[in-house]
């Protein structure tokens, strides 16, 4: 049953299955891929990436999601898996984003792996905060976020937000964020 009050729309409640093993939905009506291709004008170091892009363009990361409506106040959720490896010395990481409603917060939640949420304001404030499993990341409301797995495993993330928050990535690519994280002389560095 789907019809709209005051401007949401009511739904039947519902299940999804969640595979944590492997970091994925099942039955995801959304599944979004990028490739190392999609990520040009994200990383420093553009020649490793091109090298990558023509060594077998591989998958970066994944998002799996069960949309419910773009609405004021339904609660959007997805699975995040994003894989390991390098661009260089600086570690795959996810495009990263504002919100479309500027005054909307998400929360990570790690299942797997290792990484950095990577955090900045539209005035160029930096923040960085561990994800991993078990631990929740809160991105508050005006800061752009991004994933970055530092493991050699998969970074699986659990994320929810409102469902009218939207996805501004148009900032991001004009405006990149001030720091990235880094391998150097065998450490994980930001810099």
């Amino acid at each position: 049953m789907s019809f709209q009050v005051d401007g949401t729309s009511f739904l039947d409640p519902f299940v999804v299955d969640v595979d944590l093993d492997n970091g994925a939905m099942p039955n995801a009506t959304n599944h979004l891929v990028r490739r190392a291709s999609n990520m040009r004008g994200y990383y420093q170091d553009e020649k490793a990436l091109e090298a990558l892009i023509a060594d077998g363009d591989p998958l970066h990361y994944e998002v799996f999601e069960v949309p419910v409506p773009e609405e004021y106040g339904h609660l959007m959720y997805c699975i995040s898996k994003l894989q390991p490896g390098r661009v260089g010395d600086e570690f795959f990481m996810t495009k990263g984003h504002y919100h479309t409603v500027l005054q909307t917060g998400e929360i990570y939640l790690g299942l797997r792996g290792e990484g950095y949420m990577v955090m900045k304001t539209p005035d160029g404030v930096f923040n960085s905060q561990p994800i991993a499993r078990c631990k929740m990341v809160y991105v508050p409301p005006y800061w752009a976020h991004r994933s970055v797995n530092v493991s050699d495993e998969p970074l699986v993330s659990f994320c929810v937000y409102p469902g009218d928050a939207g996805h501004n990535y148009g900032d991001i690519v004009e405006q990149g964020f001030p720091k990235g994280v880094f391998l150097e002389d065998g450490k994980v560095v930001v810099k």
